[in-house]
């Protein structure tokens, strides 16, 4: 009777053995497929992963390049800065004294009646050849303006006159100079117009 049974228990075994592997082969392969989704998921997850850190770089680099753009700008203007300061340094000083000069013009422009006055005159004349030298050497110019077209850059029309032996639109007079210094105004000529 023991026979008997050994051959059936024999086919149970490899009854549970073929069961065994075809489990383990059906696990193997439901293994496999989780491996490579997981590994594909992986993949994507470092290819989204590398496009976020080169968009991260592009954004740096593009700060930077602007950064730079803006330090290269600030230089130049300081550096601009620092030429008009020196360029026109005696600006001040001269916008000043321009009152002075237009007041020696005005004592120059009396007549003298008597040799004393005369003398005085000549003294005036002197002093203020001397102030003419002075600011012509810092860059001070004064502004053409009689005869000259007129310049809305440079004359400042404060008159209109119709004068049919001047050209339309030339300066008929000068009421006050005007300068520039180093080719910047510092006054405009005070000027009467031709129509």
């Amino acid at each position: 009777m023991s026979k008997e049974k050994e051959p059936q228990q024999t086919e149970d075994v490899v009854s549970e053995v073929e069961v065994d592997e075809e489990f383990q082969a059906q696990t193997d392969s439901e293994t496999e497929t989780a491996r490579r989704q997981a590994s594909e998921e992986a993949a994507e997850a470092q290819v989204d992963e590398t496009a976020a850190l080169r968009e991260q770089l592009e954004a740096e680099q593009n700060k930077y390049l602007r950064l730079m753009a803006d330090y290269d700008n600030f230089k130049r203007r300081a550096q601009k800065d620092k030429q008009d300061a020196e360029k026109f340094r005696a600006q001040s000083l001269l916008t000043d004294l321009l009152p002075v000069m237009d007041n020696f013009d005005r004592a120059l422009a009396v007549e003298a009646k008597s040799e004393e006055a005369a003398s005085i005159l000549k003294g005036l004349e002197m002093v203020r050849n001397n102030l003419l030298e002075a600011v012509k050497r810092e860059g001070l110019e004064e502004v053409k303006a009689l005869g000259e077209p007129f310049d809305p850059n440079f004359h400042q029309a404060v008159m209109q006159e119709k004068d049919e032996n001047a050209e339309s639109g030339s300066v008929l007079m000068e009421l006050q100079k005007g300068y520039t210094l180093k080719g910047r105004v510092l006054r405009p000529s005070m000027v009467k117009v031709n129509e």
